[in-house]
């Protein structure tokens, strides 16, 4: 069943006053009436019907880590005086300055020295933009921590509403037989604003000197498995390998010529 052919279906079947979602186990929306919502976590869009699911028990928070995230290192600020306090360090910066303004001058020369004039200024200004964005978008490794809404397959169905500020907003959910798909329908016409939306925003975890050290002790290095499981009975070996026997492509291996020679418009 096609993805368009669904959701026109389930527009035919639904009210119009009505807002309806159709989410997945883990609270993402699947089939939405605002294309731009679809694939989107319901927390943002619908804070206030995140909020109360969570009360009621329908979806539960679950804290994840990921220790192979990349965080912005935190911000130093120098003292203006320390130039001054040694003369040593402002003549290094200086020096540092300078052999930073020479390579990009060499890597300019070497890279953009065989375009034509029209894109030389261009390639330069593209040239500077990114490598400032290099020097700004630094990161090192970090743990972070983010939630994550996981529905309660003993709930299957559930009815209530969204005390707001002048209304009530109600709402349905209804599990999808065999599948891990929820139905969702609310009401439209009541403005729950005054909740904000449910985020699944990761966060650094800090560490003390003393959790630090000892995190770091107990990782341990991978290994390689007791047994080596190179075949299985199941497999003809005719259907695999056969790699020695594949050519190199004349045509992919002048393709990156024929790009360096054809002019600049004809690539575009």
């Amino acid at each position: 069943m096609r993805m368009e052919f669904l959701q026109r279906s389930f527009w035919a079947a639904t009210r119009q006053d009505l807002d309806c979602f159709v989410v997945d186990n883990n609270g993402f929306i699947l089939i939405s009436e605002r294309p731009q919502e679809v694939g989107r976590f319901l927390g943002e869009v619908d804070g206030a019907l995140v909020t109360q699911l969570l009360s009621m028990g329908v979806f539960s928070q679950v804290t994840m880590y990921d220790y192979q995230a990349m965080c912005r290192p935190p911000t130093h600020h120098h003292s203006a005086s320390e130039p001054l306090v040694s003369p040593i360090s402002a003549i290094l910066s200086a020096t540092r300055w300078l052999m930073n303004e020479l390579l990009l001058l060499l890597l300019e020369w070497r890279a953009w020295g065989s375009w034509r004039g029209d894109h030389r200024a261009e390639a330069k200004t593209v040239f500077h933009h990114s490598h400032k964005h290099k020097k700004q978008d630094l990161l090192q490794p970090c743990d972070t921590a983010y939630p994550v809404f996981v529905h309660q397959t003993a709930v299957r169905e559930a009815n209530g509403t969204v005390e707001c500020r002048a209304c009530q907003k109600a709402f349905v959910m209804q599990q999808v037989p065999s599948s891990n798909l929820l139905l969702l329908v609310t009401d439209r016409t009541c403005d729950c604003s005054i909740f904000p939306p449910v985020l699944r925003e990761a966060e650094e975890v800090k560490y003390n000197a003393s959790v630090k050290c000892d995190r770091m002790r107990s990782q341990r290095l991978r290994r390689r498995p007791d047994a080596c499981h190179a075949f299985h009975p199941e497999e003809n070996a005719q259907d695999c390998g056969g790699a020695s026997d594949t050519s190199a492509s004349l045509a992919l291996l002048l393709l990156p010529l024929w790009a360096w020679v054809l002019p600049p418009q004809l690539l575009r």
